[in-house]
């Protein structure tokens, strides 16, 4: 006789309860920041509108950048997390992190994902302050990758190593411009996007610098 599935676990209710207040501060941002503007929007209209104190919100993030980008920030900390779990099989480097950054992907992608991501994205390209932050975070989040690659993986802690997540990251970022372009994207369709976008990279080394005719 079969056993019974094992149940899910429940988080417990405090946690739930900060995540939802989390998610409340950064969808309430995203559409005050996206209809407002970003500099039109104060911090203490912010909090009052999800009635938390500014104190609470800064149990959660570190300033209005920070809630603006918190979906595509959540994202690379899932990809992080996921390059710790990745397998050393021989493969190409460059195809482990692309694999890896599509989990990361799949894993956050709530039905609502897509929309707050586009919106983070569409907002960064509208504030120097936001992309300001932006930079910040990634040159971070590229440390952070690199240290992971060395230690998990064995690789070598050489130039080629941070070339490789130098080219994963330019192409994650064009491949989020064109899916932010689109008129109602989804998370496949970001996956689509970062997998032409990697498949593009060894040709993009070989281009032909041809005189113009």
């Amino acid at each position: 006789m079969s056993s019974a599935p094992t149940p899910a676990v429940a988080r417990p209710l405090r946690e739930r309860k900060k995540q939802r207040t989390r998610q409340a501060l950064i969808d309430t941002a995203l559409d005050l920041f996206s209809s407002r503007g970003f500099g039109a929007v104060t911090l203490d209209e912010l909090c009052d509108e999800v009635e938390v104190s500014k104190r609470t919100f800064f149990r959660y993030f570190g300033g209005k950048e920070e809630v603006a980008m918190a979906p595509l920030e959540d994202m690379w900390r899932t990809f992080l997390n996921e390059l710790e779990q990745a397998v050393p099989d021989g493969r190409p480097l460059l195809a482990l992190m692309e694999e890896t950054l599509q989990a990361a992907l799949h894993r956050v992608a709530d039905p609502e994902w897509a929309r707050r991501a586009r919106l983070s994205h569409l907002l960064s390209r509208s504030s120097p302050s936001i992309d300001a932050h932006c930079l910040h975070f990634c040159d971070s989040t590229m440390h952070a990758m690199l240290e992971v690659m060395h230690r998990r993986l064995g690789l070598p802690a050489d130039l080629r190593l941070g070339l490789a997540g130098d080219m994963l990251v330019a192409a994650w970022r064009h491949a989020l411009a064109a899916w932010s372009a689109l008129p109602e994207p989804t998370t496949d369709d970001l996956v689509t996007r970062v997998r032409e976008t990697v498949a593009a990279l060894p040709g993009c080394l070989t281009l032909p610098a041809a005189p113009a005719r």
